[in-house]
């Protein structure tokens, strides 16, 4: 007579698509097992993925850079799916990742790849891509994988088929330490049949607070126009989510800081000139990041005029790129889509001020979005 454990006997069982699993636990399904509703193909053919037998695939039109991103945003979650390797493989599963920007550097990509190091890299199955590598791969030929991955900020941890790969304070990194704090979670294949399903979110608590400087026309009322030109007035129009200027002068915030963070996407004409300033006294002992999209300009963008040449972003005309700034007493760091371009430990201007865009040449327009402060303690 042969006898099943009730463990043995669940390991059998074939996991139930994600909309029928409990959801006891404060979970959310985020795959219904039919359909890709919730989901958008972003960089990519509406062909790059489907469902097909209670899965999502990716197809030959999944090069990159299409990946299949999240309707919704998350700061810290804790999330759960499976993956089928079966050959070769190659992809990853993105999160904190942003709506425009290279999204393994402005965000996270935890890697899934069919090979199983003994020796595990930077870019191994289970890797914060490219930066950290697992702590073991375990990876399982012609059969579904279980992915677990928690961000729960500085904690990131994360678990391959039940076995801890990660334990990371994200704090501490120097490559991860800026990584966007929220973002949309998502997968890749790089034109593999890799199949996802059961896949899962739980949201955790938040941490962190931004205070809109505008992603809405209301939020104008933040901002006031300086420093006009008289024959060529800067103009900064309210297009819904966007805010567009050109023309010479600046919008410069009602509110002073001293310590912050800044975060918006910003994207101009070829060979825009314009600048994020900060610290400002309303024209007098200020400080500017320069945004000027030509590589061997004496200050391109991300530069602190003035003080600090930054290394060129590679700026594409009329594409959205991502912009952080630091601020902290004498010190000061830029970030152009994920990537450090600029730091500098010298400012001597340490009392609180405005921050402002410049326009700084007619007919060189410049737009902005979603463009996001906190005060740093």
């Amino acid at each position: 007579m042969f006898f099943m454990t009730r463990r043995s006997l669940m390991q059998s069982l074939p996991l139930l698509p994600a909309a029928l699993s409990a959801q006891s636990d404060g979970s959310t399904s985020l795959f219904d097992g039919r359909s890709l509703a919730g989901w958008s193909i972003q960089e990519g053919p509406e062909s790059a993925f489907y469902v097909n037998d209670g899965a999502i695939v990716g197809t030959p039109s999944s090069a990159y850079p299409a990946w299949l991103r999240s309707d919704k945003q998350y700061e810290n979650f804790d999330a759960e799916f499976e993956w089928f390797v079966r050959g070769w493989n190659d992809g990853g599963f993105y999160f904190s990742a942003p709506e425009h920007g290279t999204r393994s550097r402005c965000g996270f990509k935890l890697s899934l790849f069919h090979q199983v190091d003994k020796s595990p890299k930077t870019n191994s199955s289970g890797s914060i891509y490219p930066v950290v590598a697992p702590k073991l791969v375990n990876v399982r030929e012609k059969d579904w994988n279980r992915v677990r991955v928690k961000l729960d900020w500085p904690s990131l941890q994360a678990w391959s088929n039940g076995e801890l790969i990660h334990d990371i304070d994200v704090e501490k990194d120097p490559e991860l330490k800026y990584r966007l704090r929220s973002g949309y979670v998502g997968f890749e294949t790089l034109s593999y049949p890799i199949r996802f399903r059961n896949i899962r979110i739980k949201p955790l608590a938040p941490k962190v607070h931004w205070d809109p400087l505008y992603e809405e026309p209301a939020h104008l009322d933040k901002w006031t126009l300086t420093e006009l030109h008289k024959t060529y007035p800067a103009k900064y129009d309210a297009l819904g989510p966007v805010l567009r200027g050109d023309g010479l002068g600046n919008l410069t915030t009602k509110e002073k800081y001293r310590d912050f963070a800044l975060q918006l996407y910003i994207r101009g004409i070829k060979h825009h000139n314009g600048g994020v300033l900060f610290r400002s006294l309303g024209g007098r002992e200020r400080y500017e990041i320069q945004l000027h999209d030509v590589e061997e300009a004496h200050f391109p963008t991300g530069s602190l005029y003035y003080h600090e040449r930054a290394r060129y972003p590679k700026i594409e005309p009329e594409q959205w790129f991502l912009f952080q700034l630091f601020v902290k007493d004498r010190w000061c760091l830029v970030r152009i889509n994920g990537e450090t371009v600029m730091e500098h430990h010298k400012l001597e201007n340490l009392e609180p001020g405005f921050i402002e865009l410049q326009a700084h040449q007619n007919g060189r327009w410049m737009e902005y979005k979603q463009i996001r402060v906190r005060k740093l303690a």
